[in-house]
């Protein structure tokens, strides 16, 4: 009996000392040194001291498809034997902006930072830039003064864009599957997290919590990802900031890729006109394939550039059946993971300025002198503004209820709107679109703008608050927190959003009720005595029209 009793005795002692070998193993920690070693080589970064951070910058995460290979699949990054240096900001794509081309087509990399810290199995933030697509790059939000706050290893990609990022041409649907889709820049997306699995480690964070975000066309990339088979498992939870559903049909695509070259082709000599070259780019021949392939990057990056959030004008994200279905968002299988929806109330703001109809005196002051053309400026900011929010939050959710399981956020962020809070941008822009991005990084991007508006201690208060939720999400796929408002999650019954806004003293966030619909905003623009209505019509069609929220206005004046 004794003998049984030492046995089952030594061997549960042999089960616990199993159990704390393996515990004592599992308790990784991160060697907090700026030289780390990736699956393709040794990476050396640098120390941010003043922020507290390792950073190491432009790190390849595929080769960019260039020559015979543009518009293929990304390639895999060729190993190297000496350290690659990564102190330095990687080249970004190819791009047409601010009146000239800059950046490279042969560069697809990614920055990463994380705090200087021995801490290993940290939640991971992969985020995606705006820019429509078209423009921008990693370093858009650095990441450097803000990842101690959420405690994450922050990686920002940068990827294919314009008609290199996205082309739907017949002649080009001569390579795989996922090539003849035309959506490059998912691709590229896809093998970013793709390299994120396999190299996260080495930083310190955790594979197995990764968080997809994105700002603007960032975001609405995000929200085409949750419908793609191609990003099945590839991440755990999302964050889309400002970006709704915006998907383009491929035949309506391909005719105005066709109508947009077809001025090179005739430049080039090719056809005699642009009805002759935009009937032959429309056709599957392999002379239209090598022509393609033939242009110089610095002659596609512009194509298109006046898009203005406007589809029609560059048209991404297609609906090809394979990396993005058929049916676009209504389909049943979503990817579906904790999502958090944030919002400006006045994410048209920037466009409206930026339109040709109020840029002129926007730049010169003279818009506030001219009271009939503010009246136009603020009928349009207005309206905008509610309608892009919408579409941006509760009408992405209102799409998916019934289809998704996983809890749905949304913030609505106020704060810009008021004089006596934000006494600089409320004069003119209110909670624009990037509203979010002062409460995240300093220097902010829009900092000529800003002023000192978020220098007060209800903004700083909100900053605070802002990275604290979105610590919790990154961590555990909630929100919420010991002393944080509650966030309740969105539901069609509830139609709750978080409200979240400072006076000078502290910080203003509540649950609120948004249960507008786009035709209840066209209501409003119908009943509004402001403006006459010719003017309402000739602004509804010219600068309200077209845009990622506008198909009810659209609709309106379809013939």
């Amino acid at each position: 009996m004794k003998k049984k009793l030492f046995y089952w005795l030594s061997l549960v002692l042999l089960l616990f000392l199993a159990a704390c070998s393996q515990t004592k193993k599992e308790a990784v920690t991160f060697k907090n040194e700026v030289t780390q070693t990736i699956a393709s080589g040794q990476v050396k970064g640098k120390q941010d001291q003043e922020n507290g951070v390792l950073e190491w910058l432009g790190v390849p995460y595929a080769a960019a498809p260039v020559g015979d290979l543009r518009w293929k699949e990304p390639q895999t990054v060729k190993a190297w034997k000496k350290t690659f240096d990564a102190t330095k900001a990687g080249e970004k794509f190819v791009q047409f902006s601010n009146g000239e081309v800059v950046g490279s087509e042969g560069d697809l990399n990614l920055d990463l930072v994380r705090p200087d810290t021995t801490e290993a199995g940290l939640p991971v933030i992969v985020f995606l830039h705006g820019g429509n697509n078209q423009t921008g790059h990693a370093q858009e939000i650095k990441g450097n003064t803000f990842v101690k706050d959420v405690n994450a290893v922050y990686v920002s990609v940068n990827y294919r864009l314009g008609a290199l990022g996205f082309n739907p041409l017949e002649a080009l649907k001569t390579g795989t599957d996922l090539e003849k889709s035309g959506n490059f820049t998912l691709l590229d997306i896809a093998a970013a997290l793709d390299w994120v699995q396999e190299n996260i480690e080495v930083f310190g964070g955790d594979k197995n919590n990764v968080t997809l975000a994105g700002f603007s066309a960032g975001g609405r990339d995000v929200m085409a990802t949750l419908i793609s088979p191609l990003f099945k498992g590839k991440y755990h939870k999302a964050i889309s900031f400002s970006g709704g559903m915006t998907l383009a049909d491929e035949a309506e695509s391909q005719e105005i890729f066709a109508t947009a070259l077809a001025p090179l082709v005739v430049e080039d000599g090719v056809k005699a006109d642009e009805a002759a070259a935009k009937e032959w780019l429309l056709t599957s021949d392999k002379d239209v394939e090598d022509y393609l392939y033939s242009i110089s990057a610095d002659r596609l990056a512009p194509l298109m550039g006046n898009a203005a959030i406007r589809m029609l004008v560059f048209p991404h994200l297609y609906k090809d059946g394979v990396v993005i279905p058929k049916e676009g968002f209504k389909t049943k299988k979503y990817n579906d993971v904790p999502l958090l929806l944030v919002t400006g109330t006045s994410e048209f703001s920037l466009f409206t300025a930026f339109d040709k109809r109020f840029s002129t005196s926007v730049s010169d002051g003279s818009l506030f002198k001219d009271e009939n053309l503010f009246k136009e400026f603020t009928y349009a900011e207005t309206y905008g503004g509610e309608l892009y929010r919408l579409s941006n939050t509760v009408e992405s959710a209102r799409l998916m209820d019934g289809k998704y399981s996983s809890s749905i956020y949304i913030s609505q962020i106020s704060f810009g709107d008021d004089g006596t809070s934000a006494p600089t941008v409320a004069g003119l822009l209110g909670a624009f679109h990037g509203i979010f991005e002062p409460l995240l990084q300093t220097p902010s991007n829009y900092a000529t703008f800003i002023g000192d508006d978020f220098e007060s201690a209800g903004a700083k208060e909100l900053s605070k608050d802002f990275k604290a939720y979105l610590k919790n999400f990154v961590t555990t796929g909630d929100p919420n927190g010991d002393d944080l408002p509650k966030w309740e999650a969105w539901t069609a019954s509830n139609q709750e959003v978080l409200s979240m806004d400072a006076d000078l003293e502290k910080v203003k966030i509540e649950m609120s009720s948004d249960k507008e619909t786009a035709e209840d905003i066209l209501a409003k623009m119908e009943a509004d005595a402001t403006l006459s209505t010719a003017i309402k019509d000739e602004l509804n069609k010219t600068v309200l029209n077209g845009r990622w929220f506008s198909s009810v206005i659209d609709a309106k004046y379809a013939e």
